[in-house]
């Protein structure tokens, strides 16, 4: 699906039926330097199952076009833009690591927009170690080595997908490759630099599920925790033998967590 966000072209994987603002809506964001696809498994089964679904590719990132947004606030305020393009009033957001503080800061500038809010691998703050930065600044095919490294889990580098014939670890590797130059680099900073993250949990109504991966190193459990206690009411779903990249490397436990959030 072709959108124009803030005057720019968007675009957005609806899981394989047409988009509908007519029901319940469910916008999907994805993490640095990733893109859309990230989130197959899980577009596919809600737009199947009575779901107006969106997984926009960020600005700069993947099919959109623009440039990459340099704060989560502004991609925050971008993401309410494209619930207007879309002509969608209300939405559940569900992101993922970078995509989980943008569904954030959203949920808690426009609470009266989200009605559910499924943050992935997320952490309050964020913080990327300054030496990684630089090598993804400086010598990105090592950084994206070192970032498939810490994004799954150990014995999901030995096969096991649960997708026969599927690399989990090569495919996530050749989405990030595919990347515009810069652009890991760019998103860790983000990422990084975001300071409001409690400031907006202490602002949001809505249901939330925190979805973490128990061998998650990128960001750890323990990292969630202070967001888990800031937003009341909200409940934590550990994936076991997941990682950071919990929606490939446990995709039906990943898809079981956010049906009990949004169903």
């Amino acid at each position: 699906m072709e959108l124009t966000v803030q005057g720019q072209p968007v675009f957005a994987a609806t899981g394989g039926r047409s988009f509908t603002a007519a029901g319940p809506v469910v916008v999907f964001l994805h993490g640095a330097a990733m893109d859309h696809s990230c989130w197959s498994t899980q577009t596919r089964y809600f737009a199947h199952h009575g779901f107006g679904v969106l997984a926009p590719d960020l600005p700069g990132h993947g099919r959109s076009g623009g440039r990459p947004l340099d704060s989560v606030e502004a991609l925050a305020d971008w993401a309410l833009a494209l619930l207007d393009a879309a002509g969608a009033a209300r939405a559940a957001l569900v992101g993922h690591s970078l995509g989980s503080l943008i569904a954030l800061e959203t949920a808690g500038r426009a609470p009266d927009r989200v009605a559910a809010l499924g943050l992935l691998a997320t952490a309050v703050p964020m913080a990327v170690n300054p030496a990684f930065q630089a090598l993804a600044r400086d010598d990105t095919a090592k950084a994206i080595g070192l970032m498939m490294e810490w994004s799954f889990a150990r014995q999901n580098h030995l096969g096991g997908s649960p997708t026969p014939g599927v690399w989990m670890t090569g495919a996530a590797t050749r989405l990030v490759e595919r990347a515009a130059p810069g652009l890991l680099a760019h998103d860790l900073g983000v990422a990084s630099g975001y300071a409001g993250g409690l400031a907006a949990a202490a602002r949001v109504t809505c249901p939330t599920a925190l979805i973490l991966g128990a061998a998650d190193q990128m960001t750890p459990r323990k990292a969630a925790d202070a967001v888990g206690r800031a937003i009341a009411g909200s409940r934590t779903v550990v994936i076991p033998g997941a990682g950071h990249m919990m929606m490939a490397e446990r995709p039906d436990e990943t898809l079981d967590a956010l049906r009990g959030l949004l169903a």
